[in-house]
C-alpha cells in the first residue's frame, strides 16, 4: 500500500501539478496587485470613483423600504483580472508549446530524428563476441 502511494507521489504528473499550483498562487498575487493598483484606479478615475469596486453603482429599492446598491465596477475589475491571466497564460505557455510542437513536427517530416539508436540485443552482442573470439583464434 505504501509502495503504491510512493509511486503516485513520485510520478511526474503530481510533481508538475504541485509546481503549477505554487506558481499559479504566486502569479495570482502579481495579477491582483496589477489590477488593484494600476487598472482599478485608472478605470475608477474614468468612472469618477475611487476604485472599480465603487464604480458604476446602481441603487435599487428593496421590499423592506431600504435600498440596495450594486457595484458593476467590481465585476469589470474581475473580468479584467481574468483577461490578464488568460493573456499571460496564452503568451507564456500556449504559444511557446505550439511553436516547439511545430518545430518537432517539421523535424519529423524532414526525417531529422534526434533519437538514439536502440541498444544492441543480447543475440547481437553474443554474435559480436563469437566473431571476436573467432578472429582472435585465427591469429
Amino acid at each position: 500500500m505504501l509502495k503504491g502511494f510512493k509511486q503516485f507521489i513520485l510520478r511526474g504528473n503530481v510533481i508538475d501539478l504541485a509546481v503549477a499550483v505554487v506558481i499559479g498562487a504566486a502569479f495570482t498575487n502579481v495579477v491582483n496587485a496589477l489590477v488593484n493598483n494600476v487598472f482599478n484606479p485608472a478605470l475608477g478615475a474614468l468612472f469618477n470613483a475611487e476604485s472599480l469596486n465603487e464604480a458604476l453603482p446602481v441603487t435599487i429599492p428593496t421590499t423592506s423600504g431600504g435600498e440596495a446598491t450594486m457595484f458593476f465596477g467590481a465585476v469589470i475589475g474581475a473580468v479584467i483580472q481574468f483577461l490578464l491571466v488568460a493573456l499571460v497564460v496564452y503568451f507564456a505557455i500556449i504559444v511557446p508549446i505550439n511553436y516547439l510542437s511545430k518545430l518537432s513536427f517539421k523535424k519529423k517530416e524532414a526525417g531529422v530524428v534526434d533519437e538514439k539508436p536502440a541498444p544492441p540485443t543480447e543475440l547481437e552482442l553474443l554474435a559480436d563476441i563469437r566473431d571476436l573470439l573467432a578472429k582472435r583464434d585465427a591469429q
